[in-house]
């Protein structure tokens, strides 16, 4: 059994490394062969997956009840997939990344919107092979997030949307007469690239088992059990765009280098799911790298690589860091407006699982029910519909989990405090991350997300700590 699973994680980790290479320093026309290498290899893996000798060895294998428990969970979702299914998954998807690159840069749904249509038959194929109680959606969000329904998710964003639109309307009015512009000045690619990994070595991440490279979308992704890859981009007028998103990448980042290397094949190693995972990069992107304690730190050494910042006080910066205003970008959106995205992407999902959205639908569907949580429109698809590459990646049902991650990072971050805080307050990140590690990333997948939470913290996840850091920090 070993031997079989580690012949699947390794060729998955291929898959991996030729997904980050596509994403990164692919040249363009080198997409079509490369999505039949991504095609053919989820099919070798998939048939590794599904073979009546994964099931014979899973019976006499020597493995705790937790791997042996999550690893027919993954033979079972596995084997009612045809394999016909998921190699044109993989080829669909790698071509409508392309695609999907293509229609943001000019602008233009229609170009992508073909290939979302082939991706969205999928899903509902998928869909039906899983089965589902209630909708579709459940047998998607399934894959991402271990154990959660569709109906208890919305349940629990009906319950704080109101609260959410009061937070961000509140924090948005208190914000005007906060100036940002000051921040931005010359921000040298080269500066900004020193901060960020001096940043990110300070709070744990090993660039002996990863590095940061540039892409269009900041990702992270892990391509063997000492080989994590972190993304960003850079805005030469504003060196927080890359470095928030270096920190919130090198949470994921973390998590990974966190799990235990040896059961890199096994569920034991691998993460519990996507809500957890997100809970880590929201975690040290907004709860650390948005505090005084962290800026404290590092303030000084921002002034050095970038002299403009000298002029400005600690507590201007402090403020102006946590300002709030509405943006029709997600990945640029602050704390108290950002979840308002999901809730959109949540609603319009569920939508086009359903059948009750149809793809050439979603620009008009999308500004609508934008201008209703935000109150204007995108200026266009790029910064509306175009702006996330999730979609494009086959990713529907994925949306959720950043909104469950910001949930189980408060609750996380508050139950962590009553043991490092004072190390924190000194700019001492590393016993939080060592919290971190004993208490989530240790484990696993041998526990359910909730499980883990209740583990971790005392309580499955709610929302109120969440609700109380965002009060406190914008009301």
């Amino acid at each position: 059994m070993k031997t079989l699973l580690q012949e699947i994680a390794l060729l998955s980790s291929i898959e991996a490394t030729l997904d980050w290479d596509q994403e990164t320093y692919a040249p363009p026309s080198s997409v079509t062969f490369r999505a039949k290498q991504s095609s053919h290899l989820a099919g070798k893996i998939h048939a590794l997956k599904t073979a009546p000798s994964f099931q014979e060895q899973l019976q006499v294998a020597d493995l705790t009840p937790a791997n042996r428990r999550e690893l027919q969970h993954q033979y079972d979702r596995a084997t009612k997939l045809p394999q016909e299914l998921v190699e044109r998954a993989s080829e669909t998807a790698s071509l409508a990344k392309a695609a999907w690159m293509e229609a943001r840069e000019k602008n233009d749904f229609p170009t992508f919107a073909p290939h979302l249509e082939k991706l969205l038959e999928i899903a509902r194929e998928q869909a039906d092979h899983w089965g589902y109680e209630e909708e579709p959606y459940d047998a998607l969000l399934a894959e991402y997030e271990r154990g959660a329904k569709t109906s208890e998710v919305a349940t629990l964003f009906d319950s704080i949307s109101s609260d959410l639109a009061e937070i961000a309307a509140t924090a948005v009015e208190k914000s005007k007469s906060i100036p940002q512009d000051f921040l931005y000045g010359p921000a040298p690619v080269a500066n900004q690239i020193i901060l960020n990994r001096e940043v990110a070595e300070s709070l744990g991440f090993d660039f002996q088992s990863g590095r940061i490279d540039t892409t269009a979308h900041p990702f992270c992704t892990t391509l063997g059990p000492h080989d994590v890859r972190l993304t960003t981009r850079y805005d030469e007028n504003d060196f927080l765009s890359s470095l928030f998103g270096v920190m919130h990448e090198t949470g994921h980042g973390l998590y990974e280098q966190g799990l235990p290397a040896d059961d890199f094949h096994l569920p034991s190693g691998q993460a519990v799911s996507l809500g957890i995972h997100e809970s880590q990069s929201r975690l040290w992107e907004n709860h650390v790298g948005r505090s005084e304690a962290f800026w404290q730190r590092w303030l000084p050494r921002a002034q050095e690589l970038f002299p403009h910042l000298k002029k400005i006080s600690f507590e201007d910066f402090m403020t102006a860091i946590n300002r709030a205003a509405y943006s029709a970008i997600r990945v640029e959106a602050d704390e108290a407006t950002y979840d308002l995205h999901i809730l959109l992407r949540f609603k319009l999902e569920r939508a086009l699982l359903s059948g009750e959205l149809e793809v050439a639908d979603i620009p008009a569907a999308w500004n609508e029910t934008f201008a209703s949580f935000f109150g204007f429109h995108p200026q266009n698809d790029a910064e509306g519909c175009l702006q996330d590459i999730h979609w494009s990646m086959g990713g529907l049902g994925y949306f959720a989990t950043y909104s469950l991650g910001n949930i189980n990072a408060a609750q996380l971050f508050h139950t962590a405090m009553k043991d490092t805080r004072a190390d924190f307050q000194k700019g001492d990140f590393i016993p939080l991350l060592s919290w971190m590690q004993k208490q989530v990333h240790a484990h696993g997948s041998i526990h359910f997300p909730q499980d883990l939470m209740i583990q971790a913290t005392g309580s499955s996840t709610s929302p109120e700590a969440y609700l109380n850091h965002l009060r406190s920090r914008f009301c």
